[in-house]
């Protein structure tokens, strides 16, 4: 795939990069703009929208430095545009009352980057990479797209970790006993560094369905001890019928996973053994 189209801005195309990158951090966003100021000049310049702005630098950097991009960066592109325009459209309509040449500024940012996004998105159209073709099916229900996604699929192409969750939400009430695999799989890959808590949400609905709430508890509560969620206590008890004794198990097991999941352990954890339809 041709990388000169990703870096598309509203008035410029950034040539392939191909020189070292010296002592470069390519995580502070000041020294890449200040070093490549291509990469920020179409983007608003005060405080507003930080996070979404900075991961959208980093991730221009990494694709001018990235001589064949994949559909993976490619993918990641899309959806830090996506944020970083959802952004600071909300920005632009901040009136700012002292210096109006800081709201100006933000317009000119959400023009130029739905300018850029919808370049990238009509640029990407088409394309037989699973990550791009999920990209088209999931925003606009484009069928060509659909088709080369799940053709990826049934030829077991699709490998990335985020990729495979995803498809494992959409089979979790179209195919219940395939999702349940999905998420077997996207668990093995998992590490303490690329875990989500919330696929244990997506697990416990499948165990609720199949009127497990055992397991069901389980897993909710490991969710909300990694993620600290707020909950009801009466509702949690009232999964498994108010067995207090039963709760005090299941809480020991729901600590003891979520020290597992959250170390990258699962290859050692009990929800290994559940989902592969070992006793509990």
């Amino acid at each position: 795939m041709n990388r000169n189209f990703v870096m598309i801005t509203s008035f410029l195309v950034i040539p392939a990069f191909l020189g070292l990158l010296g002592c470069e951090d390519p995580s502070n966003t000041q020294t890449i703009c200040n070093k490549n100021p291509e990469l920020c000049a179409d983007l608003h310049k005060d405080s507003w929208c930080r996070f979404e702005k900075g991961d959208l630098i980093r991730n221009r950097f990494k694709l001018k430095n990235t001589l064949e991009p994949t559909g993976k960066l490619i993918f990641d592109q899309l959806v830090h545009l996506e944020q970083y325009n959802k952004c600071v459209e909300l920005a632009a309509g901040v009136q700012h009352i002292l210096h109006p040449e800081r709201t100006n500024d933000r317009a000119r940012a959400f023009g130029l980057s739905s300018q850029t996004l919808a370049e990238l998105q009509q640029t990407t159209k088409g394309s037989l990479d699973p990550h791009l073709a999920f990209y088209h099916w999931s925003r606009f229900n484009d069928k060509q797209a659909e088709a080369a996604l799940f053709a990826a699929e049934k030829a077991g192409e699709i490998v990335d970790i985020d990729l495979k969750a995803e498809l494992a939400t959409y089979y979790l009430r179209i195919q219940p006993a395939k999702s349940k695999r999905l998420y077997a799989e996207v668990l093995s890959l998992s590490n303490s560094d690329n875990f989500q808590p919330d696929w244990l949400l997506a697990l416990a609905t499948l165990y609720r369905n199949e009127n497990n709430q055992q397991i069901n508890y389980l897993l909710s509560k490991t969710n909300i001890i990694l993620t600290q969620a707020k909950y009801s206590e009466k509702q949690m008890l009232a999964l498994i019928n108010g067995n207090k004794d039963l709760q005090i198990k299941l809480d020991q097991d729901a600590t003891e996973l979520a020290l597992q999941l959250k170390s990258g352990n699962y290859q050692q954890s009990k929800l290994k053994m559940l989902l592969e339809q070992k006793t509990y």
